[in-house]
């Protein structure tokens, strides 16, 4: 138990890093997650398609990142 505690303690830290840097370079982010997404539909041949691209729509999404409403494209 005390194993798992420490996992999601180092999880719940790089989440909180991750949260950060998303806030101080949402453009980035944006740009790093259109091409994640993009070599992800490539690979699946498109059979994800519409659940890659609502993910990579919740990580631009305004407040999610400090964007506030910028668009970059499909993903």
């Amino acid at each position: 138990m005390a194993g798992m505690f420490k996992k999601l303690t180092v999880l719940a830290g790089a989440a909180k890093a991750a949260r950060r840097y998303a806030r101080k370079n949402p453009e980035k982010v944006a740009r790093m997650a259109d091409k994640a997404g993009k070599f992800v539909d490539r690979q699946t041949k498109g059979k994800y398609h519409h659940q890659i691209e609502n993910a990579v729509r919740k990580v631009r999404r305004p407040g999610s990142s400090g964007q506030h409403g910028q668009q970059h494209g499909p993903y």
